[in-house]
């Protein structure tokens, strides 16, 4: 009887340990199934000045000042802009709407006097008269930052994509409220369905690559 007794009580042992091993492995997906894939490292490109629009999106008082992830773009957007105007590359604008009036750009990359500004939602296209001025400006290939990542460049660029236009995302120019927002913005903007460029082949057609502003170059 003690004998019984003894078996059941290391029956049960062992059952509870293999019930704890259960649970402490999950039986769902192979690990990494949810992460993140690699995002490819920035490419170097060498666009050609007079086919070129350079788009800077929402760096105003209302979405840029607040977040400070975005206020630490600021110095290589500043840089671009000032390659860009001296290369002869136009620079748009575009700020976001809201009911006292639509924000200002913060003044270190302020609009000089003939750069377009448009103001509308995420999608920068949408209710502007923005691909006129861009074709009227004879842009075929577009480099783009600002805020938010996720917001006003990613839903801009696929935009853009459709359109007919070649996307360059400056990546050290971009930024979100939420630092993986950006971290997702960057894989997504690879891989648009119908327009995937996941390897981030320098300047597919019609589609995006992501570079940074020191790695781009206007010829």
């Amino acid at each position: 009887m003690i004998q019984k007794r003894i078996v059941c009580q290391v029956a049960a042992t062992l059952a509870l340990v293999a019930l704890t091993a259960c649970g402490s492995v999950p039986a769902t997906a192979p690990v990494g199934a949810n992460s993140i894939p690699a995002i490819p490292a920035p490419a170097p490109v060498a666009l050609v000045a007079a086919s070129t629009a350079l788009l800077v999106l929402d760096i105003n008082s209302a979405v840029c000042q607040p977040n400070p992830d975005c206020l630490k773009t600021v110095p290589a957007i500043v840089a671009l802009i000032s390659k860009a105007r001296a290369a002869k590359v136009p620079v748009f604008y575009s700020t976001t709407v809201s009911p006292a009036g639509p924000p200002p750009m913060l003044a270190d990359v302020a609009p000089q006097a003939g750069e377009p500004v448009v103001s509308t939602r995420a999608n920068k296209f949408t209710g502007t008269n923005l691909e006129d001025l861009l074709k009227q400006a004879k842009a075929e290939t577009l480099v783009i930052v600002g805020s938010a990542a996720n917001g006003a460049v990613m839903y801009s660029a696929f935009h853009a994509n459709t359109r007919g236009f070649t996307v360059v995302v400056a990546e050290d120019g971009i930024s979100s409220p939420v630092p993986i927002n950006t971290v997702l913005a960057r894989y997504q903007l690879l891989n648009q369905p119908g327009f995937i460029n996941a390897g981030n082949t320098p300047l597919a057609d019609k589609k995006v690559t992501l570079s940074r502003g020191d790695l781009i170059t206007f010829k």
